[in-house]
C-alpha cells in the first residue's frame, strides 16, 4: 500500500529524530521535492597540534622530559611555588630509572604525556621502530600512573611526518604535540636568553618548548613566568589550553 504523501513526512521526520537529528518542524516545505539537510559533522583534531586558540589568553609551558633527579625535583618545587602547572613528555628510559618522578609530576598538578622511549632520531627509524618507540614509553607510562597520556611527542624533531602521526594514533594517541615557541633552553644559553626568546615568540595560545635537566631553565622560571602574567597569559596545561 502506497503511503500518502503527509505520511511519509511524518515517518521521514520519526527516522531523523531516530539518528539524533533535530526533529523538524511540521510546516511543509516550500520546495517538496528538497530533501532536509545534514547538520555538519564536527571537523575531526589535526593529527598534529602546533599552537592553541589565538584569542585564549593562555600558554601551554610543555618540558621534554628527563633529566638529573635532583634538578627534576627542584623544578618541581620551584613549579609550585609559581603555581604554574605544565605538560612534561616524559622519555620512557628516564621514568623506568626514576620511576618517582612519574607521581612527582602528576601530584604537582602537572600532566604527564609521551616522549618515546628511548629518545631515538625517531625520524629515521624504520616504521615498526617508530611504533616500539612510543608503545614501549606508553607502557612504562601506564605501569607507573596507569595511564599512557593523551599526548605524544617525537624525539629528536619539532614535528612529525605523515607517516609518524598514523604510528602514534595506531598507539592510541590521536594528537602529536608539536609547539610554535621554541626557548632553545637546551642549547644552554643562560636564563636571560631562555627567558628573552621564549617571549619574542609567545603570543595567545602558543605552546612553548622547554626542557627538563637544564639549570638555566629552573633560573628563568620566576621571570619568564611573571612576564606571561604580566602580559595577561595564563601557564595551563596542554589539555587545559586545547579543550
Amino acid at each position: 500500500m502506497q503511503l500518502t504523501r503527509r505520511a511519509a513526512l511524518a515517518a521521514g521526520a520519526l527516522t531523523l529524530a531516530g539518528c539524533g537529528a533535530e526533529p523538524q518542524a511540521q510546516t511543509p516545505s516550500p520546495s517538496p521535492s528538497a530533501a532536509p539537510s545534514a547538520s555538519p559533522s564536527p571537523s575531526p583534531r589535526p593529527g598534529e597540534i602546533v599552537h592553541g586558540p589565538r584569542d585564549r589568553a593562555q600558554v601551554a609551558l610543555t618540558f621534554h622530559g628527563q633529566g638529573e633527579d635532583q634538578l627534576v625535583r627542584t623544578t618541581l618545587a620551584v613549579l609550585a611555588q609559581l603555581d604554574a602547572p605544565v605538560t612534561v613528555l616524559a622519555v620512557g628510559s628516564w621514568l623506568d630509572e626514576h620511576p618517582a618522578s612519574a607521581r612527582a609530576i602528576l601530584d604537582g598538578g602537572h600532566e604527564l604525556g609521551n616522549h618515546t622511549y628511548s629518545h631515538a632520531d625517531i625520524s629515521s627509524l624504520p616504521t615498526a621502530a617508530q611504533y616500539a618507540e612510543i608503545t614501549r614509553c606508553a607502557d612504562v607510562l601506564r605501569r607507573l600512573t596507569g595511564s599512557a597520556g593523551r599526548w605524544f611527542r617525537p624525539s629528536q624533531t619539532p614535528r612529525a611526518s605523515a607517516a609518524l602521526q598514523r604510528q602514534a594514533q595506531r598507539a592510541g594517541y590521536p594528537t602529536c604535540l608539536a609547539y610554535d615557541v621554541d626557548s632553545l633552553d637546551y642549547t644552554d644559553p643562560g636564563p636571560a636568553a631562555v627567558v628573552r626568546t621564549t617571549l619574542d615568540g609567545v603570543h595567545n595560545g602558543s605552546i612553548v618548548s622547554l626542557h627538563l635537566g637544564h639549570p638555566g631553565t629552573v633560573e628563568a622560571l620566576p621571570e619568564l613566568i611573571a612576564a606571561l602574567r604580566k602580559r595577561g597569559l595564563t601557564p595551563v596545561t596542554a589539555t587545559t589550553l586545547l579543550t
